[in-house]
């Protein structure tokens, strides 16, 4: 159920961040813009995996039910977003 994002949208993304940064007066950077842009997209792969290894114990949960539950149908929507938010919560994240 997670979604991967491609290294293009990353390096957008790390782009875009850059940009903003780079607009606002009271930020200053002690290193140069690209490794700065390098450190960002670390961390959105870092923050991505984080969120595939929630979704997998998420799916494990699920598919540890003694009842088979097919992937798609309510019930499996609804016990994966609670052990997801299980999941997350055991991280100290705030859920949405």
């Amino acid at each position: 159920m997670s979604t991967r994002l491609s290294k293009e949208k990353i390096h957008h993304l790390s782009k875009s961040i850059l940009d903003v940064l780079n607009r606002d007066d009271d930020v200053e950077f002690l290193d140069e813009p690209n490794e700065i842009r390098l450190i960002i997209v670390r961390a959105i792969d870092e923050e991505m995996k984080l969120y595939e290894l929630l979704d997998k114990k998420a799916v494990d949960k699920i598919q540890s039910q003694k009842k088979s539950i097919e992937e798609g149908s309510r019930e499996w929507d609804i016990l994966y977003r609670k052990y997801y938010n299980e999941e997350l919560s055991k991280l100290g994240k705030l859920s949405e």
